[in-house]
């Protein structure tokens, strides 16, 4: 499996933060500013760090979704591309 879902789920939530489509999830966030945007992602990480902690591997899948969704959601409002930060994970890779 590739990163194409990647791409193509940032691409949806670059286009709700340059064209706010009502009763969006992610206009909504993007609407409460960058420090609501910001505690949203803490909150999921430290949901994410919950559930590693568990034994149940689905939940564990289940918030570190949540939290990808949300670091793009925190790179979008920052205006940071998603192909930046993999280039910045190829540098390091070498």
């Amino acid at each position: 499996m590739g990163t194409e879902i990647l791409d193509e789920v940032f691409t949806v939530i670059e286009d709700r933060r340059d064209n706010p489509k009502r009763g969006s999830y992610v206009s909504g966030l993007l609407e409460k500013g960058e420090t609501k945007v910001i505690e949203k992602f803490e909150e999921e990480a430290g949901e994410l760090s919950v559930a590693a902690k568990g034994d149940e591997k689905a939940n564990t899948i289940h918030e570190a979704a949540d939290v990808v969704f949300h670091l793009m959601v925190l790179l979008a409002a920052k205006g940071v591309r998603l192909d930046e930060v993999m280039e910045e994970l190829r540098r390091r890779r070498r």
